[in-house]
């Protein structure tokens, strides 16, 4: 594996690289048990990561990176408007099988105990609401290799988490610009933990129980520290920390009442994105990519694209239920209107070109990084990325509870 492409990948844009580092298989490392118990590590699938995207139009699927032989979204007729459940019309987007619905009511049936019952999240009146996200439906489908409900539930755990951070520090539900960053500093403690003196160290440990987004943070990364390797919990906490840094950006510019330029909203969504959930889908797998191979900068531009790319998803879906909201929400489609002077139907449909470069850019980037490196971790973590954005897709385009499609066709 000493070829010039590998060489390349190494080095990096800048040049400056990993140095003598060994691109041979690595073992999965010994991860501690998951609280209910380990299940077995499936085998590492043998498809190999499909070739960069093709001469299809940009309005059809080609076949998924996560599953090879899945079939392609027909392109859009034109005649009549997309119904309740309906991809948006236009998106490049790989259609999956619906989640095993035995898997999905286990799932569903564990997280909201966990939520409910175990750290106290939401009041009562918010059930309905807990159980509109379909939680458990959501993560079966963006986690298709998890070996058990118990690996499933590291990654649920995590999502509620960080939907309470987002919907009662930043949005909708007490959340608020003014002190977001005391908010989140303390918060991000929950995730990794303060190291201080013994006379100060109660005070902060009785605070992780003060509010429920702390509770929830804690205990989520607690269950995820025991089954993760010490390298998957501290590149999750990076990851969660280039979210928080996201979160404080867009306060900013609320509190200033700034519309981004569209290449600075952009910026702002490469933090402000769902890179912590694709990126621990070894965990979630139970094995590990080895930390050396995640920190390559080919591995770090594919997983910065699918961020991006399946953060755009979420602007597409919910732009109807945030015009809905009070106040300005920023989203791209409104950025593009809002900086570009052009007419709301314009701008989203740019929005969805710029969603679909981007999915192309991730597919060609990881095609041609697990065939220049094709370690078994490696190439199994991508196919694991790939599915994730596949599954995230699903859920945005049929959770007809919180999206509906603006009226554009």
């Amino acid at each position: 594996m000493s070829s010039p492409a590998i060489e390349r990948i190494l080095r990096g844009p800048s040049g400056l690289g990993t140095a003598g580092l060994q691109l041979t298989p690595f073992a999965p490392s010994a991860a501690e048990p998951v609280p209910a118990g380990p299940a077995p590590t499936p085998a590492i699938p043998t498809a190999p990561v499909p070739a960069p995207f093709g001469a299809a139009t940009p309005t059809a699927s080609a076949p998924s990176a996560a599953d090879p032989s899945a079939p392609a979204a027909a392109a859009p007729t034109g005649a009549g408007k997309p119904q309740p459940g309906d991809p948006i019309p236009g998106l490049y987007h790989h259609p999956i099988a619906e989640p095993d619905p035995a898997r999905v009511e286990e799932l569903s049936l564990r997280i909201k105990a966990w939520a409910i019952d175990e750290i106290q999240l939401y009041p009562v009146e918010w059930e309905k609401d807990f159980d509109g996200f379909s939680t458990g439906r959501y993560m079966v489908a963006c986690h298709p290799d998890a070996p058990s409900t118990d690996h499933l539930m590291l990654a649920a755990r995590l999502m509620v988490a960080e939907n309470a951070v987002d919907d009662c520090y930043c949005e909708d539900l007490g959340g608020s610009p003014v002190g977001l960053g005391g908010r989140l500093l303390l918060a991000h403690t929950a995730l990794d933990p303060l190291h201080t003196t013994a006379e100060y160290h109660p005070a902060w440990e009785a605070s992780l129980a003060e509010d429920p987004p702390r509770r929830a943070y804690h205990s989520a990364m607690q269950y995820f520290t025991r089954a993760s390797t010490p390298s998957q919990a501290d590149r999750f906490r990076h990851d969660m920390a280039r979210l928080h840094l996201g979160y404080l950006a867009e306060a900013a510019w609320d509190e200033t009442d700034h519309v981004p330029e569209v290449w600075e909203y952009l910026a702002m969504r490469q933090f402000n994105n769902f890179r912590p959930c694709p990126t621990i889908t070894d965990t979630v797998g139970g094995y590990e990519l080895p930390a050396e191979l995640h920190a390559l900068p080919a591995m770090q531009r594919v997983i910065a694209l699918a961020g991006n790319a399946t953060t755009i998803v979420n602007d597409l879906y919910s732009y109807t239920k945030e015009l809905s909201s009070p106040g300005l929400h920023l989203n791209l489609p409104v950025v593009i209107s809002r900086r570009e002077g052009v007419p709301h139907k314009e701008a989203y449909l740019k929005a969805v070109e710029v969603h679909n470069e981007l999915m192309h850019a991730f597919e060609a980037e990881a095609a041609a990084l697990a065939a220049a490196c094709p370690v078994p971790t490696l190439v199994r973590f991508l196919r694991g990325v790939a599915a994730w954005l596949d599954g995230n897709h699903h859920w945005h385009q049929t959770n007809s509870y919180r999206y509906t499609l603006p009226d554009f066709w």
